[in-house]
């Protein structure tokens, strides 16, 4: 076999090799579509149960066909603050179960000739009334089913050149090589397993590869073990590149992954040949033989079922070992990403309702206003990350703040969620007049809320600005910074009125505040106006900037409001006796803006 030979082999190969994982990609995409928003939904939803968190990870996984998406979500997820570090590192122990099942479709793709069914299924995909009558939904499972022909085509083509290849003199001389120094081919294995999975980005082909390999006798099946193993650790490289532009959270998500993979291939290796003795006991018994307690004495045809078998068995395994140290693997990997000072603030926690209630009511509220207190801080700092969106001299600057904003914008919502219900619970101990001081407060959270949504709104007006090239000039942009002014002193009047005790707060400072925005937002609407009829400037600039102007005048709408709650609040009080009303606070009370 000459050179030329060997390099027609090589390409028909790596063709077949792209077929296979383009069918899985476009099979995994097509069962993402259809069950991705469902699939976000769940994840969002879970708890801190480890229990629950692993299974929502196998399940997830298992639907949408790809651990790699399942952990980029679940980094997204941390860098968003919707899920903790611990639920995250249960979910990425569940997506390992869930993606075995990948390698149970592939061992059923070897039996037989797929391609007698796979072009058929492709054909019907293509021509199926669904796909022209029907929605988005049809589609996508007509992707789904395309993908999976693809899929099967590819494996097929797989089992045809594999072979050629293989039985080139120097590959055949190699695997020979090096697979003949019992544990150090063990570990070099892994190391090409890891490496193979890292250089074509999807473990579904190395493992088919490796089935085929062992289908054909090739290697053994402690050598497929090793690539196996291997695999698994490649794998978790996705996770960490998506965790590259994350927080420090985020990188945590995708480092507890990289550890969970290597924590547990080392635990296996200290077990390795007993538990590949039982595995191949295993085997014969499901396929209806005599138990053997020899894993060289396995038949060559069954070594591609043991391999599925020990795929499933390593990660459920390790998965139900590991999950009573989720607090160690939370130790390890804040040591290796350290948080920095200005992101320890940018967590989600309550810090004053979360232990529960006390038996007296009017501590409770205490509880419940310190926590407001604490609310409005974030609404501040959320604020304040707007300048950046201006500034950013870079993409990877303006990208950096916008998550900023994201996450402060989700860790809102929880807030409102939580206070919500701590202060709904609180409200079935309290008298007529302590619900009404209730009702005040969950007015008061419900526009703080609010306050963080028309900021997030805020900064994606400036990314869709920034990704259609529209540029202010420095008249505009003096505007607006005028405008952000504005809303940043009634902010600060806001927030001195939250934290104010008894019933000092300033009312009137802060009507005048929201008078100011509003004067100042007709003068520029006005302005606005006067210049499109000129052409000072054409309708794509138009747009974004009245828009921007707009929202930060319904900011000022919001923040009255909260100080409007809290005079209610304060009145309610009053009538609780817990101090005399203030008369300063009564008469500083406008009923008309």
């Amino acid at each position: 076999m000459n050179f030329w030979d060997i390099l027609l082999i090589i390409i028909k190969f790596a063709g077949a090799v792209v077929v296979f994982i383009y069918g899985m990609k476009l099979m995994s995409e097509g069962l993402q579509k259809v069950a991705g928003n469902k699939m976000r939904t769940i994840m969002g939803r879970m708890t801190s149960n480890p229990l629950r968190c692993i299974a929502t990870g196998a399940a997830v996984t298992a639907a949408i066909q790809s651990s790699t998406a399942t952990t980029v979500m679940v980094v997204s997820f941390v860098n968003s603050g919707l899920l903790t570090l611990a639920s995250a590192i249960a979910v990425v122990m569940g997506a390992n179960i869930g993606t075995t099942f990948t390698s149970w479709i592939i061992l059923l793709g070897l039996k037989g000739s797929t391609a007698t069914f796979a072009l058929p299924l492709i054909v019907f995909a293509l021509a199926s009334p669904l796909l022209l009558t029907r929605g988005d939904k049809a589609k996508s499972i007509s992707e789904f089913i395309i993908g999976f022909g693809i899929l099967l085509v590819g494996l097929q083509l797989l089992c045809h050149t594999l072979p050629a290849l293989a039985l080139t003199p120097p590959i055949l001389q190699t695997l020979t090589l090096w697979s003949s120094h019992g544990i150090w081919s063990i570990l070099l294995f892994i190391a090409i397993g890891a490496a193979l999975t890292v250089l074509i980005q999807a473990s579904s082909a190395v493992m088919a590869i490796t089935l085929i390999m062992t289908a054909n006798g090739w290697i053994s099946f402690d050598i497929a073990v090793a690539i196996v193993m291997g695999q698994n650790i490649g794998t978790t490289l996705t996770a960490n590149i998506a965790a590259r532009m994350a927080n420090s959270a985020g990188k945590k998500a995708a480092r507890a992954h990289f550890v969970f993979n290597i924590v547990g291939t080392l635990l296996t290796l200290l077990i390795l040949y007993p538990e590949l003795n039982l595995i191949a006991s295993l085997t014969q018994l499901c396929s209806g033989h005599a138990p053997i307690f020899n894993f060289r004495l396995l038949p060559v045809s069954l070594v591609p079922l043991a391999i599925t078998i020990f795929n499933t068995f390593f990660n459920i395994i390790n998965t139900l070992i590991l999950s009573f140290f989720i607090p160690q693997f939370i130790k390890i990997v804040n040591l290796m990403v350290k948080t920095p000072p200005e992101e320890q603030e940018d967590e989600f926690r309550l810090r004053f309702i979360s232990g529960g209630f006390t038996n007296t009511a009017e501590l409770n509220l205490q509880a419940a206003q310190n926590e407001i207190e604490n609310f409005s801080k974030r609404i501040l700092r959320m604020f304040s990350f707007l300048p950046g969106l201006r500034t950013a001299a870079s993409d990877d600057e303006f990208h950096n703040t916008l998550q900023h904003i994201e996450k402060y914008e989700n860790i809102a919502d929880r807030m409102e969620m939580e206070i919500s219900k701590y202060l709904t619970k609180t409200a079935a101990d309290l008298s007529a007049e302590g619900s009404r001081h209730v009702s005040s407060m969950l007015r008061i959270v419900d526009n703080l809320e609010s306050i963080g949504d028309i900021i997030y709104q805020i900064a994606m007006t400036r990314k869709n600005k920034r990704e259609a090239a529209v540029h202010f000039d420095q008249d505009l942009n003096d505007n607006l910074h005028h405008m952000a002014h504005l809303v940043q002193n009634a902010l600060d009047i806001m927030d001195n009125n939250i934290r104010h005790d008894d019933h000092h707060i300033d009312l009137p400072a802060a009507y005048h505040a929201e008078q100011q925005i509003n004067s100042f937002r007709d003068t520029l609407r006005a302005r606005h106006l006067d210049a499109l009829k000129l052409g000072v400037y054409d309708f794509a600039i138009g747009n974004a900037y009245s828009s921007l102007y707009a929202l930060y005048e319904k900011l000022g709408d919001y923040i009255i409001n909260v100080s409007e709650a809290i005079d209610d609040s304060v009145k309610a009080a009053s009538v609780l006796g817990s101090a005399e009303p203030n008369p300063t606070a009564k008469q500083s009370t406008i009923t008309n803006r």
